[in-house]
């Protein structure tokens, strides 16, 4: 298996470097405490069980710890899971880092930053484009960092940048089929909509929700922020309040995170670009890690869908 975990099929040997994500602490039926592991490397991850672990073992197997380990690709209940036969803890002499376990982004910094440049020049509105300016400089080399998620779409090195960038391109393309649609607030709306999740997540190596991620969430936090960088900006008037709507809406629905439904043309569109290119994140990295003719494992944030991949190529 020299592809990575990601792309394991069931009965693979693994032979390999990998990163702790999670560890947690179980009890099985016969008393004996176990660790249910997610490792991962630049691939993908998987579970794994580490069995009658010690008082020791609870501490040395932590996350953002790196593993030396050999087992075999089972499955559990439809899913793959990994059976540990061998395990210890990388040493220094062993030469492996961090950085190599973690996913990037399929471009780099440098280009994505010249996308964000790019679309706003292109904006014409002097407040909207005066906020957004202010938003880039204070969290440029966060933003261009940070994951967009911690699972599902966009969670790895520079998600949240490329899942902007990306959003741009499409909105773009909607702007040239609708052209009334006001380009300079949907691109307003794409840059801003998810910065909050620069507080709301810890960071890239193993991202979890912060306290104020779970308390209050990147939506809320988000659109008050707006509003204080609009005060110190001086920007007052209806700019400030849609682009607010834009962030607070972004969701969709109440059931979804958003207190508002889109109320603004632009509003709606942001929302459905936003789960277009969600989806799609997703679906084509399970894709990607499956033969044409075979389906990808379920995906719980498409309704537990399985996707097949046709056997035929597009010309």
């Amino acid at each position: 298996m020299a592809k990575g975990i990601g792309y394991s099929n069931i009965g693979d040997s693994v032979d390999d470097f990998m990163l702790i994500k999670d560890a947690t602490r179980g009890v099985a039926s016969n008393g004996k405490p176990f660790l249910t592991l997610i490792l991962r490397d630049a691939t993908g991850e998987i579970e794994a069980k580490l069995w009658d672990v010690s008082k020791e073992d609870e501490t040395l197997y932590i996350p953002e710890q790196i593993i030396k380990l050999n087992g075999e690709v089972n499955q559990f209940r439809g899913k793959p899971q990994l059976k540990i036969m061998g395990i210890r803890i990388a040493q220094a002499t062993d030469g492996v880092q961090i950085s190599q376990f973690v996913e990037k982004a399929p471009v780099a910094k440098s280009e994505l930053m010249e996308k964000l440049t790019e679309a706003v020049f292109e904006m014409k509105n002097p407040a909207m484009q005066r906020i957004v300016r202010a938003f880039i400089k204070k969290y440029q080399e966060a933003l261009l960092t940070y994951p967009a998620a911690s699972k599902n779409h966009h969670e790895y090195v520079s998600g949240l940048a490329h899942h902007i960038v990306s959003m741009l391109a499409l909105a773009k393309e909607v702007h040239k089929l609708y052209p009334d649609v006001n380009k300079d607030l949907l691109y307003a709306g794409i840059i801003l909509h998810d910065l909050g999740k620069l507080k709301e997540l810890s960071g890239v190596v193993t991202t979890k929700y912060t306290i104020e991620g779970k308390l209050l969430g990147h939506i809320p936090m988000m659109v008050e922020e707006i509003g204080h960088v609009a005060k110190e900006l001086q920007i007052e008037g209806e700019e400030v309040l849609i682009l607010q709507h834009l962030v607070l809406s972004h969701h969709g629905k109440a059931e979804w995170g958003s207190p508002k439904p889109p109320l603004v043309r632009e509003a709606e569109i942001l929302h459905l670009i936003d789960l277009i290119d969600a989806k799609m994140n997703m679906l084509n990295r399970s894709l990607s890690k499956v033969k044409p003719g075979e389906f990808t494992e379920r995906l719980f944030a498409m309704d537990n869908r399985q996707f097949y991949k046709p056997l035929f190529e597009d010309e």
